[in-house]
Formats: structure tokens, C-alpha cells, sequence
């Protein structure tokens, strides 16, 4: 990373919120935001965006009539794309690129025109172009009126990472001066939870005695407590390593950062090193128990700078078993006696899919912020860092796709 690549605006929409004082203040909370989703014959817990937000969802999608048919992964991309472009700064005249991935994409629409199939063996016109993944960019692009690139794709759910990726590497090569980057899902639909729930990796359904658990708009106290707690109240035991049962719950939104070359005045945190890596694998969603392709990514995030000057690493650490384990074993390998201060945000979000690594980015940078680390709460700490200068952010998805980004303090 010989020229210095910013983040100079973030932006989203999920469980958390759709503005960072909101965002940072229910990372502060020690609720999750779970809450009972019907999903045919059972109850299962995910995380939806707010009430406020779905109408601001909705009220878009009613304010012209070319927005009435696009899917909510679209829709979310448009509303946190205009939100950080205004926050960026940028000007009408700037003719900036755009990388929005989404593992799956339209899935609401895909389902419910395949219904319409299914019943009537015909499909309404717009079932096509409103359900192709190059969707979302496209769709964010016209909104915004840039001419720069736009590009759609899925890498399942390292996409977001890999978008920062690519605009990193179009900056550097000097095909725009300006980049857009992010990742869009909106997975809560039956067929998506089916497809977990055959995987075994889904938590358990909704039970009498869970449907007490809070979420973010019931609870307002803080959560900084020195030491979590092993209260079963979270349905999701992302980062628990002595859990003996897979807790991933789904979760949606949207995440999207403002990259510029250098170091303006706005900026919020300096990419300071980016790594990738794919490994060989023996079954289609798992990896190896070492995580290789983690421990590849890391070092080439790293490349010279010492892993003991790194704060923290947000991982990806999805609630499974294997999956936070393997990752947690790459990190020991990578980190040696030194580690980090570890976190993640599945906990108290879920699994956004393709939306989750700039998730994750987005908590990095406002830990960096607010020079604060955020503890997952029933996880037990040590310690936690006086300092948070630099932070690792990592994501990895099915075909072993794993990506890791080093995110710097400014000055």
C-alpha cells in the first residue's frame, strides 16, 4: 500500500440503525437485535431493520414508479448510498465508481416471482431485470447520477471486502479518483432460512421460554461491564468457543464506505493493508481447521508491519462452531502469544450476508472514533487496548474466499 488509500464517509442501514451517533449507540447497549420472525410453521429469530427504517424503505419505494418493483436489497444500497455521498461530500459533478456486492441479491423478488411460476407457469416482465445481481450498482448509479464504473457481483459473504478490494485497486491504478464500495442483502425470506436450517448451522427456533429476550428498541442501559457474562439470553454465541450447538441467525442491510486517494481532511481511517486468499476445499461450506486461507489473508494484510502493533480484529466469526473456531485458530497461528482484543457484531446483528464485512468495517472505524473497544458480552476479557490505532476487519464465505483489511488511525 504505497499510496494511501481513506475512508472518508460511511453510511448503512441495519438492525442497528441507519446514522452512526444511532449505530454507536446500540453497540454500547448489551441487547441483541433478534427478534421472532414467522417463517411457515415456525419461529425463528432474525434481525430486521427498524420500523422508522422500513417506512423510509417503503417511502422510497413509493416515490417514483420505477422503484416499485425493485427489491429491498436495491433499496437499501440506494438509501445508504445517498446518505454517504452526501456525508463524503462529493459534488453532482464527480463521476465516482461503484462496487455494491450481494451474496444472494434479489431474493425477495427471486421467491416471489418463482411462486408466480409455480401457480401460473408465466412470470410478470420485469422478473428478469429486477432480479439480475448487476441490479443493485446499476440501480445506485442512476439514482446518484454518476457516469463512473459500476459493478455488481457475489463472492458470497466476503462480497462486501472484496468490493473494497476492487475500488481500492481502481484508485491505485488510476481509473478514477473516487469509489463507492459496499454490500447489500436483504436474506430474510423462507427459502433463505430453509437453505441455513439444511446446513444444521441456523440457531434453534423460538421457544416459549426464549421469546423474553430484548432487542435494540426495548432496552436503553449501557453495557460496560469489565467482564461479560454467560447469560444463555443471547440466541446468537458468536465468538463463544465453548458453545456446543451452531447459533448463526440471519440479519439484513446495507454497508457502504467513500474512498479517496490519500488522506484528506474528512477522513475517518487509512487502508493500510489489504490481503485475499482462496483455499482448496473438502466441502463446499466449510474450511479448513486452521482457516489457511485466513492465515494467508492476515499476513498479506500485515505484510511488514509487526502483528503486535495491530489493537484489534473484528472477526467474522458467524456463531457456528467450526466457523469462529477455525477462524479463532488462524488468528493464534498468525498472531503467536500477542493477540488482539477480539469482537465481532453477529452477536447482536446477525448475518448480513454480503452486507457483513463493510459491517464490520463500519464498527472498526467507530471504535477507532470513539477510542473504544466493543466487547461481545458474554465473552470474558482480560484486558482491552488502551490505544486502538490500527484494526483488522475480517470476512470470508462459502468457497473459501477469505479477505482481510488494516484499518489505521489517522495521524
Amino acid at each position: 500500500m504505497n499510496q494511501p488509500i481513506s475512508i472518508t464517509a460511511m453510511a448503512s442501514i441495519s438492525p442497528l440503525g441507519s446514522s452512526s451517533d444511532v449505530v454507536w449507540e446500540n453497540y454500547l447497549k448489551a441487547n441483541h437485535c433478534f427478534a421472532q420472525h414467522d417463517f411457515k410453521e415456525e419461529s425463528h429469530w432474525a434481525a430486521s431493520i427498524s420500523e422508522k427504517d422500513k417506512m423510509d424503505v417503503e417511502e422510497l419505494r413509493n416515490s417514483e414508479a420505477k422503484y416499485t418493483r425493485l427489491d429491498n436489497s436495491v433499496l437499501y444500497a440506494i438509501l445508504a448510498s445517498r446518505e454517504v455521498v452526501q456525508n463524503a461530500g462529493w459534488s453532482t459533478n464527480i463521476n465516482f465508481g461503484i462496487n455494491i456486492g450481494s451474496s444472494r441479491g434479489a431474493t425477495g423478488l427471486f421467491e416471489k416471482y418463482h411462486r408466480e411460476f409455480l401457480e401460473t407457469k408465466n412470470v410478470s416482465t420485469p422478473a428478469s431485470p429486477t432480479t439480475t445481481l448487476g441490479n443493485i450498482s446499476s440501480w445506485v448509479a442512476h439514482d446518484l447520477g454518476t457516469q463512473g464504473p459500476d459493478i455488481s457481483h457475489s463472492i458470497t459473504c466476503s462480497t462486501a471486502l472484496h468490493s473494497l478490494l476492487n475500488g481500492v485497486a481502481w484508485l491505485k491504478a488510476g481509473m478514477a479518483e473516487y469509489f463507492l464500495v459496499g454490500g447489500s442483502e436483504a436474506p430474510l425470506t423462507p427459502f433463505t432460512i430453509a437453505q441455513m436450517k439444511a446446513l444444521k448451522i441456523y440457531a434453534n427456533p423460538v421457544t416459549e421460554r426464549s421469546r423474553s429476550h430484548k432487542i435494540c428498541d426495548s432496552v436503553t442501559e449501557p453495557f460496560d461491564s469489565a467482564q461479560g457474562t454467560k447469560s444463555p439470553n443471547y440466541p446468537c454465541r458468536a465468538l463463544d468457543l465453548e458453545k456446543n450447538r451452531n447459533t448463526m441467525i440471519l440479519g439484513e442491510g446495507a454497508s457502504v464506505v467513500c474512498l479517496e486517494k490519500g488522506i484528506p481532511e474528512n477522513s475517518l481511517a487509512v487502508i493500510e493493508g489489504i490481503g485475499y486468499a482462496t483455499e482448496p476445499l473438502e466441502h463446499n461450506v466449510s474450511i479448513s481447521t486452521n482457516a489457511d486461507c485466513f492465515q494467508r489473508s492476515m499476513k498479506m494484510a500485515l505484510g511488514e508491519i509487526p502483528p503486535d502493533s495491530v489493537d484489534a480484529i473484528v472477526m467474522h466469526a458467524p456463531g457456528t462452531i467450526k466457523g469462529d473456531l477455525t477462524e479463532h485458530n488462524a488468528i493464534k497461528k498468525v498472531f503467536c502469544n500477542k493477540l488482539p482484543f477480539l469482537t465481532t457484531n453477529k452477536w447482536k446483528v446477525g448475518h448480513t450476508f454480503g452486507a457483513s464485512g463493510m459491517l464490520s468495517v463500519e464498527l472498526a472505524v467507530l471504535m477507532i472514533q470513539h477510542q473504544k473497544a466493543i466487547k461481545v458480552p458474554f465473552i470474558s476479557y482480560s484486558s482491552e487496548p488502551m490505544e486502538l490505532k490500527k484494526i483488522m476487519v475480517n470476512a470470508v464465505g462459502f468457497g473459501g474466499n477469505a479477505v482481510s483489511i488494516l484499518l489505521s488511525k489517522i495521524g
